[in-house]
């Protein structure tokens, strides 16, 4: 009779934990990351970046185009670095505070504090406000155009670090996206 009680017991204590198990599964479920898709029409993913937006060449902005970002983005922060640099991840492009509808960059975005729009330009590893192109001392480099969706708006003036853009979005990313160019002196 025990042991029946005792096996009578567990298995609503297993058929609870399931349902319970479910219930989390099914609130996390509406909460994945949707990846955005970010793409330029001057190269292809893990393809080379025309000399025109390096230091070889103008040293402008390559036009870049993303597609749907998730609800509730309040904003749209983008990074570009190196992490094939020498001495340490090289930061090439800090900008934040894109409006929410938002759907890519046209070239040569200017390397002002404030953009027409009200986004705002960081400081790039060069020292200069907005995008510093691709500069490699030897070998291929690799180039990460990095898009995230976020659901503030960043709280920092314009010439803002890469490390302080990141604090301020922990937490807050909603979606985020990448693109990879390569480029080689």
């Amino acid at each position: 009779m025990t042991k029946r009680i005792c096996c009578y017991l567990f298995g609503i204590v297993v058929l609870f934990s399931f349902q319970g198990v479910e219930n989390v599964y099914s609130k996390m479920k509406g909460k994945k990351n949707v990846k955005i898709i970010i793409s330029s029409p001057a190269f292809k993913h893990g393809g080379m970046i025309p000399i025109e937006y390096t230091c070889d060449g103008k040293d402008i902005s390559p036009k870049l185009e993303w597609g749907k970002v998730a609800g509730g983005t309040k904003s749209i922060a983008l990074i570009c670095d190196d992490p094939d640099a020498p001495m340490k991840t090289w930061i090439h492009w800090v900008l934040f505070n894109l409006p929410p509808e938002t759907r890519g960059l046209q070239k040569d975005v200017p390397p002002v504090k404030t953009l027409d729009n009200g986004a705002r330009n960081g400081i790039n590893d060069f020292r200069k406000l907005g995008y510093g192109g691709p500069c490699p001392p030897t070998e291929t480099h690799r180039y990460f155009f990095k898009i995230y969706a976020l659901d503030i708006q960043i709280d920092l003036p314009a010439g803002a670090t890469k490390a302080q853009l990141m604090d301020a979005m922990e937490g807050h990313i909603l979606s985020e996206g990448q693109l990879i160019g390569k480029y080689k002196r």
